[in-house]
């Protein structure tokens, strides 16, 4: 069979036919599918190109101020428009904005004009077939169609039949998408209507910030939205959306706060999708720490602010004034997707205007000096109406009588402190030499008399210097002695000056001699020390003293235990905090000079029995102060009790809580007196 048979093949023809019928069915499912205009050009123009057996193409999309864009291209480079001229290249800018402006498709034979035309041209070696893309409201652009040059009349002319076509399917596309976007816009009004009123409705910073967080997660779309407050040059999360709860010391709140701090501070949005290249050093540190931990794959950080209302005029720069001040953050998460939408970008912008404006209200509302004050005097007119006279004036009546009461009743005066029960023989048994306990003879309870044996110490550095001492006693006993004999027996043998030099030298090894049996001594009485003896009769109220001084080492001057005599008079201690001490002087003084025999008076109740108060009177208070752990700085008033008050069976040591008695002082001093304290000694002794 001949090439010239198969051209002419009704089998070949009808399957060519058959494909192209199944393009057109495929960029007919194209028009109707509900994807971005990228993506449909990516799709449809290889197949208009394909249908047509052409060259390439490219689809010409109009953008702004009339110019046209390059939308999508197959081949573009087979027309090396890039190798014309720049006046070619202008020709040729001129037939797509021709073709553009017109209802109808186009064909342009190679390196020709069209018809009487301002220049249009078609500066390349390929027939161009060009067909407009628009709908009923809008040009959107252009499709070009670069074919091979020379076919035939009526070839020439079912190509732009079939582009037209195409083009009329595309324009479907084009509607669909419109319609699809009015109705998101209309879903959108109605949402940010709905947003706008929630966001505007409270002037409390939190709940604001509650609402802008959840109502702005559903309108922006996104998975997580996090409002921050700035608070001088650091800012606090505030809400989290779909949170109640924020645990601020968590932390990836933590990270989130130092992000949203870092980015208040530049006053920068940020936009992170993956790439960090482009933010700055302490914005990228901050932002990586928080993905890190949050794994959110997409980021956006709005500073928050009031919206500038004053247009400044572009030829007054100079004046143009400084914008609002950064009042908190908006921070927009997308957890498992890294892309952003240019939708979500404009939805993310219009909530933080909307954010920001809010939040200023509210925060600016908040800042307002005496708030409640002026709130309650805007409620004043419902107070003095005619039907709530009554009631306020009796309020007003007892408010003034509880006020003239402050300061016309008097209270008794009473200062708490802590203190102990304890009796009034007591004796701390200290060591007279160092050593470790080696035997303790009594226990907690023990019932000792004055000089028994309490403990015993071992002082092995003074039982090998008694020992060194003894033998060197020893020695030179030795040496006296072998002296006297060389005297005795060398009598009549002897020179004098060797009877001297012999003399001499028992004379030194008496003296050393004497010396040795003095050093003894003292170490003898030293090992006397290191038996602990009582130093009077009594009880051993240490507790557990044997195992609190077993193989204990302890240095001289040190306490072992205590021993008090429970028989004879008790006492109390008050530990008084050193702050009221000048009330207390005060009273003293003035009781002291009308009866030098009398004191302050003492209530106390002891912590095993609350329910019962004793009473006891002031016997000396100690001239120096002391620093306890538990209580500061503190000083000791000792009490004279009644022993016969005391419940049977009470244990030194035992904690009371007592009140001394300073007279009698105005009602609002009795409640207010720690906090007038403060304020003479904290605020007005430095004012003045």
């Amino acid at each position: 069979m001949s090439f010239e048979q198969q051209q002419i093949d009704p089998q070949l023809i009808e399957q060519a036919r058959q494909q192209i019928r199944n393009l057109v069915n495929e960029i007919a499912q194209l028009a109707r599918a509900d994807i971005p205009p990228d993506e449909f050009y990516r799709e449809f123009l290889p197949r208009v190109v394909g249908g047509l057996a052409a060259i390439g193409g490219a689809v010409w999309l109009a953008g702004e101020n009339g110019r046209l864009i390059l939308g999508y291209q197959v081949n573009l480079q087979e027309a090396k428009l890039h190798e014309c001229s720049e006046e070619d290249q202008g020709r040729h800018a001129r037939l797509l904005h021709r073709v553009l402006g017109s209802d109808e498709g186009i064909l342009v034979a190679p390196h020709s004009g069209y018809g009487e035309s301002d220049g249009e041209a078609n500066p390349t070696d390929f027939l161009l077939v060009l067909a407009p893309l628009r709908t009923e409201v809008e040009r959107v652009g252009v499709v070009e169609i670069f074919q091979r040059p020379n076919p035939r009349v009526e070839t020439q002319r079912g190509y732009l039949r079939f582009l037209s076509q195409m083009c009329d399917l595309a324009a479907e596309y084009l509607k669909g998408r419109q319609l699809r976007q009015l109705a998101d816009r209309q879903a959108l009004w109605g949402q940010m209507e709905e947003f706008i009123r929630l966001v505007h409705g409270n002037l409390n910073p939190r709940t604001t910030a509650y609402v802008i967080a959840n109502e702005g997660r559903r309108l922006i779309g996104c998975d997580r939205v996090t409002v921050a407050i700035r608070r001088g040059t650091k800012c606090r999360i505030e809400a989290i959306s779909g949170q109640d709860v924020i645990d601020r010391r968590s932390n990836t709140v933590r990270l989130l706060t130092k992000l949203a701090t870092v980015v208040t501070a530049a006053d920068e949005p940020v936009w992170f999708t993956g790439d960090t290249r482009h933010l700055a050093p302490q914005v990228e540190e901050a932002i990586e720490d928080y993905v890190d931990q949050s794994h959110s794959k997409t980021v956006a950080v709005i500073p928050l602010r009031r919206p500038q209302l004053e247009p400044v005029a572009e030829e007054e720069p100079d004046k143009r004034p400084e914008p609002p001040p950064v009042v908190g953050a908006l921070i927009v998460e997308r957890i498992e997707d890294a892309r952003l939408p240019e939708t979500m970008v404009n939805r993310i912008k219009v909530v933080a205007e909307h954010a920001g404006a809010a939040l200023a209200n509210a925060l600016e509302y908040h800042s307002l000096f005496l708030l409640p004050l002026w709130r309650a005097i805007g409620k004043w007119r419902v107070v003095v109406a005619a039907r709530n006279l009554p009631r306020t004036i009796v309020i007003l009546s007892v408010a003034l009588a509880a006020a003239v009461a402050l300061f016309v009743v008097p209270m008794p005066f009473k200062l708490q402190a802590k203190g102990t029960l304890e009796p009034s023989e007591r004796y701390r048994v200290f060591t007279g030499i160092d050593g470790v306990v080696e035997e303790v003879f009594v226990d907690h309870g023990a019932k000792v008399s004055r000089g028994s044996e309490l403990a015993r110490l071992r002082n092995t550095d003074l039982e090998v210097e008694i020992r060194r001492v003894t033998g060197e006693l020893v020695a030179t006993l030795e040496d006296i002695n072998k002296t006297h004999q060389v005297l005795l027996r060398g009598k009549g043998r002897l020179s004098e000056a060797e009877r001297a030099q012999l003399q001499g030298r028992l004379a030194e090894l008496e003296a050393t001699l004497r010396s040795l049996e003095q050093q003894r001594e003292l170490l003898l009485a030293k090992r006397k020390e290191l038996t602990i003896f009582s130093p009077a009769d009594g009880e051993v109220i240490t507790w557990d003293v044997k195992n609190l001084l077993k193989e204990r080492p302890v240095r001289r001057g040190d306490v072992l235990m205590e021993i008090a005599n429970p028989q004879g008079d008790w006492q109390l201690e008050i530990l008084m905090p050193e702050r009221r001490m000048g009330h207390i002087a005060r009273m003293r003084s003035a009781i002291k000079a009308a009866n030098p025999q009398d004191d302050l008076d003492v209530e106390y109740v002891l912590a095993s029995q609350p329910d019962r108060t004793l009473r006891g009177k002031v016997k000396e208070i100690h001239q120096a102060a002391e620093v306890r752990e538990e209580h500061g700085n503190v000083v000791v008033i000792k009490v004279a009790i009644n022993k016969s008050d005391l419940p049977i069976g009470v244990r030194p040591g035992a904690a009371v809580s007592a009140k001394v008695y300073c007279g009698k002082v105005s009602l609002v001093y009795w409640l207010l007196h720690d906090v007038i304290d403060f304020v003479r000694t904290r605020v007005l002794f430095r004012l003045f």
